[in-house]
């Protein structure tokens, strides 16, 4: 990819009329970027999360509408999140959300939870 990628308005919900796919029960993506660094917009539905995983490169996360939540906390709109490489955790929203993230290299999901 030489040429750059723009997409307009994202702080004023201009995300709602784009074409979000299916990524896991209850949480939908808008890829943004495939390879590595990948980046997307995920929508999660009310009450949908991701299992645990561990991150094999950093993750960064921006929250554009409500709030998603981890281990460690609940983060709000604006909420700017890094997850280091090495680090785990899984994700969850309570009343949905929406957020713009960067995946430097996939996620590793646990042996233990992917098992369930």
């Amino acid at each position: 990819m030489t040429d750059p990628i723009h997409l307009e308005r994202l702080k004023d919900g201009e995300w709602h009329r784009l074409p979000f796919q299916p990524f896991r029960e209850g949480v939908e993506i808008l890829p943004i970027r495939q390879g590595e660094p990948a980046v997307a917009l995920l929508r999660y539905a009310p009450g949908s999360g991701v299992p645990e995983h561990q991150h094999t490169g950093l993750e960064t996360i921006y929250v554009l509408e409500g709030s998603q939540s981890d281990e460690r906390g609940t983060y709000p709109v604006g909420s700017l999140v890094l997850n280091p490489e090495g680090s785990r955790h899984s994700v969850w929203s309570d009343a949905g959300c929406v957020v713009l993230i960067q995946w430097e290299r996939p996620v590793r999901f646990t042996a233990q939870k992917a098992a369930e």
